[in-house]
This record gives C-alpha cells, structure tokens and sequence, in this order.
C-alpha cells in the first residue's frame, strides 16, 4: 500500500483576517487587500453585489452598486511605498481587460433596453499589519 502523497509546501494557517505579512502568497495578500477594500467602500455607504468576477479575458475584483450607479472596482496592494501609483499601475492591457470584464458582467447582470451608469474606480491599500492606508479613486478611468 503506498504512503501518502506530498502536495508540496503546506500554507500556514492563516486566519482570513490577518494582514498581507501572514499570508502565504501574492494571491492571499490580493484577497486580504480585496477584504479590506470592501470594508473600507460598505462603510461609505457601497453595496457589494459580487466578488472575482471572471470573464474570458478579464476579472472584476469587487462589483459594487453606488445609488443607481453600477462601481467596477480594481484593488491594488502594495506593501511598500515604491514603484508606481496604484493607478497608473494600470496599463493599457489591464484597462482593456477591466473594460471587457465590465461589458460581459452587463450583458450576464444588467437590463438591456437600460444599463444603469457605471464607473471603474481603483482601491489602493498599501503598508502593512500596523496601519494599512487604503487610497480610494472615483472614476479612475474611463470607459
């Protein structure tokens, strides 16, 4: 009978909560990130309607509802200062896949005779444990 079968480095138990230094990956950090931004936007008054939104080409991080206005959010962490600003983190391509994301979510989520006005704003977390800054931009790019 043959032994059990390595998965490979076990992840550390890490409580869904806990800051992006505890985590085991980039892919953890981003979903802490992702966690915060959320908080951070219900708390000024945004409704969260879904979360990794895929679509072949593109994900959604956060969709949210302002009033009658439809928020594609993109979440952005960085731990420390340098490299560039959360938004212009956002090339070209990213834009191009945010957008496409965007157009597919209408078409699967909103009413065709009227899709209700939408936006794509940029969440930046950034620091650590101690005091993570989160950095909200409205409209960050257009359509």
């Amino acid at each position: 009978m043959a032994g059990p079968v390595s998965g490979g480095p076990k992840s550390p138990d890490v409580s869904p909560d806990a800051p992006p230094e505890a985590a085991y990956g980039p892919r953890q950090r981003g979903a802490w990130a992702e966690r915060l931004a959320c908080g951070y936007l219900r708390q000024r008054g945004l409704t969260l309607l879904t979360r990794n939104f895929r679509a072949r080409g593109g994900e959604l991080d956060l969709v949210m509802r302002e009033g009658d206005t439809l928020v594609f959010v993109e979440v952005r962490y960085r731990r420390g200062g340098a490299g560039p600003d959360a938004a212009e983190s956002i090339d070209r391509r990213k834009r191009q896949r945010l957008l496409h994301a965007g157009a597919r979510y209408l078409q699967q989520h909103a009413p065709r005779d009227a899709p209700p006005p939408c936006r794509f704003d940029v969440v930046a977390v950034s620091g650590g444990r101690e005091c993570p800054a989160i950095r909200w931009l409205q409209g960050a790019f257009e359509a």
